[in-house]
């Protein structure tokens, strides 16, 4: 009986699965269009038109926006997104290594004569990159907002392996002027035009950059840490960091002595 009522309701739903044509199947599988965002839409025109080829990538997806310009383009697209798409906000910049993650596992000794690995072969030299889309092991970004349209948008570029470097935008967004030190400092990007890159958190004669991939953290137990310094005694303790109870029951058996 069950079988029969369950026969009875596709029959009247149009029939069985098999029953369908190839045609009316593949109807069924096509995606609909994706629908246009209203509001991010016209930014991406008008940077295209604003950019033309320099603008290599973009993408519109989960309600925001992303463009990927040429490093060359850099300043002039934040340019445009300043005075043409009112970006009002400066949110923050940064960088991103797009090499695949190393194995720094056991003992490694920095080694700042050591030349980069080649990547695996890929279409885009084997990074693996993200939104808009890369073609080198170093990006730059930075992510700006309109106050009055309550949009934003983020831009990134591409950078030379070898010699990571844009102009600088310092002038365009004062607040940019300590994040460009920032990923000076920590990814070894060069921002031409800054007035002035100089380390933040690590001391001058610090090597390499912490947050490049191939960084190896560890190697602060094979070479002194820049700037480590002798840690004092805490309250209580002798100097030359010995045992405070020890020390304790020296005095003890010494004032014993002495009465």
């Amino acid at each position: 009986m069950a079988a029969d009522a369950a026969a009875g309701e596709e029959a009247a739903a149009g029939g069985t699965p098999e029953a369908e044509s190839p045609a009316a199947q593949a109807t069924a599988t096509t995606e609909a269009p994706a629908p246009v965002d209203e509001r991010r839409q016209p930014w991406l025109e008008a940077l295209q038109a604003e950019l033309g080829e320099a603008l290599v990538g973009h993408e519109i997806a989960g309600g925001d926006v992303w463009v990927r310009v040429d490093s060359r383009a850099w300043r002039r697209a934040v340019v445009a997104c300043r005075d043409r798409l009112g970006c009002d906000y400066f949110c923050f910049l940064s960088g991103l290594d797009w090499k695949a993650d190393v194995d720094l596992a056991a003992e490694k000794v920095w080694d700042p004569e050591a030349q980069p690995s080649a990547p695996a072969a890929g279409a885009n030299g084997g990074y693996r990159t993200g939104v808009a889309g890369g073609d080198t092991r170093f990006q730059v970004f930075a992510r700006l907002f309109s106050t009055s349209a309550k949009v934003g948008i983020t831009l990134k570029a591409d950078l030379d392996e070898e010699d990571p470097r844009v102009e600088s935008i310092v002038s365009l967004y004062r607040g940019a002027e300590w994040h460009e030190r920032e990923a000076w400092e920590m990814l070894g990007f060069t921002f031409d035009g800054h007035p002035g890159l100089r380390h933040i958190y690590l001391p001058g004669e610090f090597e390499g950059h912490p947050l490049r991939k191939d960084f190896p953290l560890l190697s602060r137990d094979v070479k002194p840490w820049p700037g480590l310094v002798d840690v004092e005694a805490m309250p209580g303790e002798p100097e030359g960091g010995g045992d405070a109870e020890g020390a304790d029951a020296e005095g003890a058996g010494a004032e014993g002595g002495e009465g």
